[in-house]
Order: C-alpha cells, then structure tokens, then sequence
C-alpha cells in the first residue's frame, strides 16, 4: 500500500538547512535525510528509520529540531508495523 503521507514544506526546508549546517549532528542528517526525501513522493519509512525516530523522541539528549524531524519520519511509517 503506498504511502500518501509527504513531508510539508516547511518541514523540508527546515531538512535542508539541518543538512546544509556542518554543525548538525549525524543524527539530525539522517533524520532530516529521509523526511526531505519523503517530500513530493510520498515514500514510507523504513523499520530501521522508525526506530532510530522513536530513539530520538524518547530521550531527552536531543533538539527539537532533530525531534521535529524524528516525528515528520516516524509519521510516514507503516501503519502495519
């Protein structure tokens, strides 16, 4: 079943600037990564993707920006899984 779930475009651009930014951690790339590349195409997440999301929205050592994009990937996961 195709996922009909996109990254809003506030949301991608905020992916783009974390990816451009030498700062951001390696988290936050792959994080914002994968939300920007569900924008327009509506890709569904995989499970390895799901559980790092879920790592980051439990713990209290990260952003609220990796936590934004940790929910944007975690939301176009498989409603099956």
């Amino acid at each position: 079943m195709a996922n009909k779930k996109i990254t809003s475009s506030s949301v991608a651009s905020e992916a783009a600037k974390i990816l451009a930014d030498p700062g951001s951690s390696a988290i936050a790339k792959k994080l914002a990564g994968s939300a920007l590349s569900q924008a327009n195409k509506g890709y569904q997440t995989g499970k390895d993707m799901e559980d790092v999301a879920a790592k980051v929205l439990t713990s209290s050592k990260y952003s609220e920006k990796t936590k934004t994009m940790a929910g944007t990937v975690l939301s176009q996961s498989s409603s099956e899984r």
